[in-house]
């Protein structure tokens, strides 16, 4: 997997966590899952930072935001209870097939 592959999936990562510790955090009243807010955002605003030396802007942006859409959906629903109504599970599966073309078909997407 080439560096800048690594750098987006740790951005992707630290992003989720952070904003199921949003969740968490109750409004910013809890400080564990508030503290774990900033960081998390930190580490992935600075992960994404990494990707952009190898990756134009609008694809990881594209990328880390469809793909983060995609797993907060999934968390939502399996930790938190948050059902998902059929043209959500529609969407979500075109936000998918998007991120599949961008890394497929792509030649400006940097692998």
């Amino acid at each position: 997997m080439p560096i800048h592959y690594l750098y987006l999936v740790l951005a992707i990562s630290a992003e989720t966590i952070g904003t199921t510790a949003l969740q968490a955090s109750q409004q910013f009243t809890r400080l564990g899952p508030s503290l774990v807010v900033i960081v998390a955002y930190g580490f992935s605003f600075f992960m994404l930072g990494q990707t952009l030396k190898y990756m134009p802007v609008g694809l990881v942006y594209a990328i880390w935001a469809g793909l983060g859409i995609v797993l907060i959906a999934f968390i939502g629903l399996v930790m938190f209870g948050q059902r998902l109504d059929l043209p959500a599970i529609f969407g979500i599966g075109l936000i998918i097939a998007g991120v599949l073309v961008i890394h497929l078909f792509s030649s400006s997407s940097g692998h």
